[in-house]
């Protein structure tokens, strides 16, 4: 999928925005990694002293008042490397929480038009592998700042006290050290943003091939998914020793840089001693500033590094972050109350890209408490009509209302409160019967619960299990029959008691007795209530109160059965093609 590239300034925004609550602790272990840096200058300056005492003017008891002195910062810098150790990773984990909640809460609320262009195992990708990788710049990265910089800043300052011509060589190697962090620098962002770009395409194998196990196994496909597997696997492997590639040229070029640096400083610094400019303990001291001091340039180089190899991951998160739902409440939406179930659709038209009608100039209505079949041949646009009552879609021109109210101006909570539905592909959790029948109401009594599984013949069979109601269906309801499945899913809907009742072929996956049972079900349930059946079974729908024939987006028939028959239109000729067989269906 091809990546809108991101400003900055939105990135640094959601950091902000993430980072803020965290401002003062993070501080803290900031300053926390301050007195760490400059401890560790106090603890050189302390060797320049001990050098001098010792080699110099011998003095033994000067000696041993300054190694007391050195296992006291030793100390104290141990116990402060702790604490600030334990406070960064608690702030890290925290910090991915929030990011995870977030992002979690931002996908529920985009549109289904979002989810219909992208893969499952791409968007968890990003959920799990990007927001882990930004805890890198979101903690460790500004607090190893920091504390490079402390010792950058006190490191050249005493360096420079000492010897503002030996200083001057260390210097010297910045504007190296920079030209080389810029140019390994785009090479490894474009590199890990292409990692990370492939760890989604794996995710989404992955869920694919386990949520489709018994397909690969029936068509005999493990093999070709096998390697489809180890490609997706050996092309991340190369991308990523391409990485580690620039990572191990990097590394050495600073490092050589460093190393040549020291060696001048100890060319030239030698000089100094034997002309009396120096004592060894300066020579020493500075040679061991001098060092530390490689440690921020090589450190910005790395977290430069990491600034680039991160920058991929924020940018795929972000991107997320940024889109809108297209579906949302109005600036002033009303609540909606409890509704009679009136539905109208006025010159409704509908399309997912330009140029491309699903539904063209949709018109009708549906009294309360009728039942309304729509009928077609596939990609009539009957599933898309619901989806725009359901509001999980906006028609593109026209409005949609129920009980005289446009569904746009009310909030969507209320209305998908009042709307039950049953898909044709019934997806159930991976918890337990009960877990999945409460789903419609979740502090519905253990009475209504069971009512409900009565109403759908759930309980007859739910009896027989060993662990009946507790019983776990599994993912997507693998432990149980297409027929256990859908009478589940009803029983869900019935629990929920909308006004409003969506059913799409939901008694296709039942046998006929089951069908017979659950029809029964349904029939007292659909009772005062306004329900849309998307069915191919004239079984189903031949005592709808009004049936919509639908055909290329457009309505082109309605009426009841017998006013369709006797107009001999398509609705006719589906009925008649179809009637010798045993299990009546509409289809082309």
């Amino acid at each position: 999928m091809t990546r809108a590239p991101l400003k900055n300034k939105g990135e640094i925004r959601h950091l902000l925005q993430f980072i803020s609550p965290y401002y003062k602790i993070i501080s803290f272990a900031a300053f926390l990694l301050a007195l760490v840096a400059g401890i560790n200058l106090a603890i050189l300056w302390n060797v320049r002293i001990l050098v001098d005492k010792v080699m110099v003017h011998r003095d033994l008891s000067a000696t041993a008042s300054i190694v007391r002195g050195l296992l006291a910062l030793f100390f104290v810098q141990t116990l402060i490397s702790m604490f600030q150790s334990y406070t960064m990773s608690w702030v890290g984990q925290k910090l991915v929480n929030d990011f995870k909640i977030k992002l979690f809460h931002h996908l529920q609320s985009l549109s289904l038009g979002f989810f219909a262009k992208r893969r499952t195992g791409e968007v968890i990708s990003r959920l799990t592998n990007d927001v882990t990788v930004i805890q890198k710049i979101a903690t460790n990265i500004p607090t190893d700042l920091v504390k490079q910089l402390v010792t950058l800043v006190g490191g050249v300052g005493i360096l420079f006290y000492m010897n503002w011509r030996l200083c001057l060589i260390i210097l010297a190697l910045v504007p190296f050290l920079v030209i080389v962090g810029r140019g390994f620098g785009k090479r490894l962002k474009k590199l890990s943003a292409q990692i990370q770009d492939d760890l989604a395409e794996n995710s989404t194998l992955l869920e694919e091939v386990i949520s489709g196990i018994r397909i690969v196994k029936s068509f005999v496909r493990e093999e070709d998914e096998g390697k489809r597997f180890t490609n997706q696997i050996n092309g991340i492997f190369d991308i990523s020793m391409k990485r580690s590639g620039v990572l191990a040229l990097f590394v050495p070029v600073i490092t050589f840089l460093t190393l040549s640096a020291a060696v001048l400083v100890l060319w030239y610094g030698s000089s100094e001693v034997i002309h009396g400019k120096m004592t060894p303990g300066d020579l020493i001291a500075f040679v061991l500033y001098g060092g530390i001091l490689m440690l921020p340039f090589s450190s910005f180089a790395r977290i430069f590094s990491q600034i680039k190899e991160i920058q991929g991951a924020t940018e795929r998160v972000f991107e997320i972050l940024e889109i809108k739902p297209q579906v949302t409440d109005c600036q002033d939406a009303a609540p909606m109350g409890i509704i009679h179930g009136g539905v109208t659709f006025k010159q409704v038209s509908f399309w997912y890209e330009p140029g491309r009608e699903i539904l063209k100039e949709v018109s009708f209505k549906a009294n309360r408490g009728q039942i309304v079949a729509l009928v077609g041949p596939s990609g009539a646009g009957k599933t898309t009509l619901v989806n725009l009552l359901h509001r999980f879609y906006d028609p593109v021109s026209g409005t949609i209302e129920i009980d005289g109210k446009d569904i746009r101006t009310v909030r969507l909570k209320d209305l998908y409160s009042q709307i039950g539905l049953v898909p044709q592909e019934t997806f159930l959790f991976g918890g337990t019967i009960r877990e999945n029948i409460l789903y419609g109401k979740l502090n519905a009594a253990e009475g209504e619960m069971i009512e409900a599984a009565k109403g759908a013949h759930v309980d007859e069979f739910v009896r027989q299990f060993p662990l009946k109601y507790e019983t776990i269906v599994g993912e997507k309801g693998v432990n149980l029959s297409g027929g256990q499945r859908q009478r589940i899913a009803i029983a869900r809907a019935i629990l929920k008691n909308p006004r409003i009742l969506i059913l799409d072929e939901a008694t296709s996956s039942l046998d006929t007795e089951s069908e017979t049972l659950i029809q029964d079900a349904l029939d007292h349930f659909m009772a005062d209530r306004t329900t849309f059946v998307i069915a191919h079974r004239l079984s189903t729908i031949r005592s709808a109160d009004l049936i919509l024939v639908m055909d290329k987006g457009q309505i082109i028939e309605s009426g009841s059965h017998e006013d369709l028959m006797k107009r001999e239109g398509l609705y006719y000729r589906l009925y008649t093609i179809k009637l010798a067989g045993a299990d009546i269906e509409i289809k082309e």
